[in-house]
C-alpha cells in the first residue's frame, strides 16, 4: 500500500513540518507515504474571474502531471463528502480491498480547485466545513490517515 499526498504550495513552517514528519514515522509501519509539492502560482489580491481560473488551471496541471496512472484519487474539496473517522477508515479499507494499492490525496491551492481536478477525482472528501490553511490541512489529513489505519488494524477503539 502506498499513500501519496500531492499539494499546491510548499510547507514552510517548522512546526507543521515536524508534525508531518511525526505522522509519517507513525504511518511507516502501515504504508509508504510520499509527498509531492508543486509551486503555487502567483496570485495578487485583485484577480479577475478569468485570471483566477487561469491560476487554478495552471496549479491543476502541475498536480495532475505528478499523479500516477492507476492511483485512486481522493480530492480534498469543500463540496466533498463529510464523514466520520470511522467512515473514513472504512472507505480506505474498501479502496484497498478493491485492489487499489496506491491512493493519492490532492490538496488544491488557496484559490480553490480547477474543474480538471474535480473531474479526475475518484472520491471527493471534505475534512471540515471550517476553513483551514492548506498547510494545516496536510497535518489534519495525515492524522486522519494514521487514525484510519489504527482503526483498520483494530489498534484503537473509536465511536
Amino acid at each position: 500500500m502506498k499513500i501519496t499526498i500531492a499539494a499546491v504550495g510548499k510547507l514552510k513552517e517548522k512546526y507543521l513540518k515536524e508534525a508531518i514528519s511525526e505522522y509519517s514515522k507513525r504511518l511507516s509501519r502501515f504504508t509508504e507515504v510520499e509527498f509531492i509539492e508543486v509551486d503555487d502560482e502567483y496570485a495578487p489580491d485583485s484577480l479577475s474571474e478569468a485570471q483566477e481560473s487561469q491560476v487554478k488551471l495552471k496549479e491543476a496541471e502541475k498536480i495532475l502531471k505528478r499523479v500516477k496512472q492507476g492511483s485512486y484519487v481522493i480530492l480534498l474539496d469543500l463540496a466533498g463528502e463529510q464523514i466520520t473517522s470511522l467512515g473514513f477508515s472504512a472507505k480506505l479499507e474498501n479502496i484497498m480491498l478493491s485492489g487499489n494499492s496506491h491512493i493519492t490525496f490532492i490538496i488544491g491551492g488557496s484559490l480553490g480547485l480547477d474543474q480538471n481536478l474535480i473531474n479526475t477525482a475518484d472520491y471527493r472528501l471534505c475534512l471540515s466545513k471550517m476553513t483551514f490553511p492548506h498547510q494545516l490541512a496536510r497535518v489534519i489529513l495525515m492524522e486522519q490517515v494514521y487514525r484510519a489505519f489504527k482503526i483498520i488494524k483494530n489498534e484503537t477503539y473509536h465511536k
